[in-house]
């Protein structure tokens, strides 16, 4: 039998693959003009805020959209002019998933297992798209542990699915904003976790605080 050996210098030039959230209004959509060259995957009506941007995007209103926009990516000559391919969010395109199946399960636990085995799929294939970077956004889950800490952690419909999400990612950001000694809100992204923010950064690369530029946290990964 044939053995093909890798390099794992290889993976990060194969494209960089991140999950960052936040609460509503963070800037999480703000994020996607930062990549190189970006395609964006949108399943809420939430561009506005980069409309001065002029960057491509397909619609997702059911899971028919996302299975042609991923046989469009991976062998579309006209797809591969794109650097980086954005889903906006992954916590709503979950949200549609689930409304496919509840239309189709009797019962509702029913819908929410097929909603996570298809996420689980659609995850990892977007995830793995070669030599793309990819970046996904989520909602911000709150919870408390039994001690009555906030926990914050990335949120999917269906408590299973939250807590898979971040086991697919080698890099999960939390995108969060904070007041400086001034009073004045700044945007950063954690990239390290304090037991209470869920974050972790498997490059090594990245400082505990990051700017908000997905292209320079790339550079970094990837070690230019």
């Amino acid at each position: 039998m044939a053995i093909a050996l890798k390099r794992t210098s290889a993976l990060a030039r194969d494209g960089v693959k991140l999950l960052v959230y936040g609460q509503a209004g963070a800037g999480k959509t703000s994020l996607i003009p930062t990549l190189p060259n970006p395609i964006t995957l949108s399943a809420e009506a939430g561009l506005l805020s980069i409309a001065g941007a002029d960057l491509a995007y397909i619609e997702i209103g059911g899971v028919n959209d996302l299975t042609d926009a991923l046989e469009w990516l991976t062998g579309s000559a006209e797809a591969a002019e794109y650097q980086s391919v954005a889903l906006d969010s992954i916590s709503e395109i979950a949200e549609v998933v689930l409304g496919d199946e509840k239309r189709i399960a009797k019962d509702p636990r029913q819908a929410y297992g097929a909603m996570q085995e298809a996420m689980a799929h659609i995850i990892r294939a977007f995830r793995d798209l070669p030599g793309k970077h990819v970046y996904m956004s989520a909602k911000l889950d709150k919870s408390q542990d039994e001690m009555g800490r906030m926990l914050y952690a990335p949120s999917m419909p269906g408590q299973k699915s939250g807590q898979q999400l971040p086991y697919f990612f080698d890099e999960v950001l939390a995108l969060r904003v904070e007041k400086d000694a001034e009073g004045i809100p700044q945007r950063g992204l954690m990239c390290d976790s304090d037991g209470l923010w869920l974050a972790k950064d498997r490059s090594g690369r990245l400082d505990p605080w990051e700017a908000p530029d997905l292209g320079a946290i790339i550079t970094k990964i990837q070690g230019a």
